[in-house]
C-alpha cells in the first residue's frame, strides 16, 4: 500500500494523525467486541457454540486490552515501542484464534466465520498500524 493509498485511507496527510485514527478505531472495534462478549456471553455462546465463561475471560480481557490501544491512541505521538506491542499482540490473536479454530474450537457455521472474520480484522489493523508507524518513522517499504 502506498503513502497515498494509505492518506486517503486514514483521510490525512500526516502520518501521525493516520496512526492515531487506526489505533483509536482498533480500540472502540475491540472495545465493542468485548462489551458485547460480556454483556451478551449466554446468547453469544449459544449462536456462536463456544463456552460462555471463555466469551467473559476474552470480554474482560478485550476491555483491558481496548483501554490500552485507546490511551496510546490518545498520545499526541504515540511511541514506536507502544504501537509495536500492539502490532505484534494483534498478530498474536490472529494466529491464536486461528489456531484455536484449527485444532481446539468446535463452534458453529457462525461461530467459525466469526472468528475467521474477527481474525481478518485484527490482522488488518496490525498491517494498517505497522504502515502508518513507518509512514511516520520516514522510512519506506
Amino acid at each position: 500500500m502506498s503513502a497515498t493509498q494509505l492518506a486517503t485511507l486514514a483521510r490525512t496527510s500526516a502520518p501521525q494523525s493516520a496512526l492515531r485514527r487506526f489505533l483509536a478505531l482498533d480500540a472502540v472495534v475491540t472495545g465493542a467486541n468485548a462489551l458485547a462478549y460480556l454483556a451478551f456471553s449466554g446468547p453469544l455462546g449459544r449462536f456462536l457454540e463456544v463456552d460462555s465463561t471463555l466469551l467473559l475471560a476474552l470480554g474482560a480481557f478485550l476491555t483491558a486490552y481496548a483501554a490500552g490501544v485507546g490511551l496510546l491512541a490518545s498520545r499526541r505521538q504515540p511511541p514506536a515501542l507502544g504501537v509495536r506491542a500492539v502490532v505484534e499482540a494483534n498478530l498474536a490473536w490472529t494466529a491464536v484464534s486461528l489456531v484455536a479454530l484449527a485444532l481446539w474450537l468446535t463452534p458453529s457455521t457462525a461461530g467459525a466465520v466469526w472468528t475467521v472474520l474477527q481474525s481478518l480484522t485484527v490482522a488488518g489493523f496490525a498491517a494498517l498500524q505497522y504502515m502508518a508507524l513507518r509512514a511516520g518513522q520516514g522510512r519506506s517499504d
